[in-house]
């Protein structure tokens, strides 16, 4: 799951730098940092306690978010 997360995250920001306009740009990174900070949150708590009764809560918080940005941003 981190694994698969970690490529979500890696291609949504490739698409975010391809973007021309920076005003653009800026305000999907600004938008995307939620996503970003929810997955460093995740796989931070992995690498120190490994899979625990949070895991499932912070997986669930992540694609909250995740969602929510795909489905206000289009990329």
């Amino acid at each position: 799951m981190i694994y698969s997360s970690k490529k979500n995250v890696e291609l949504v920001l490739a698409k975010i730098y391809d973007i021309d306009d920076e005003d653009i740009q800026k305000d999907y990174m600004n938008a995307f940092n939620k996503v970003v900070f929810l997955y460093e949150e995740i796989k931070d708590d992995y690498e120190l306690l490994g899979f625990n009764e949070n895991s499932e809560n912070l997986m669930s918080n992540y694609h909250n978010a995740l969602n929510l940005f795909e489905s206000e941003f289009e990329i």
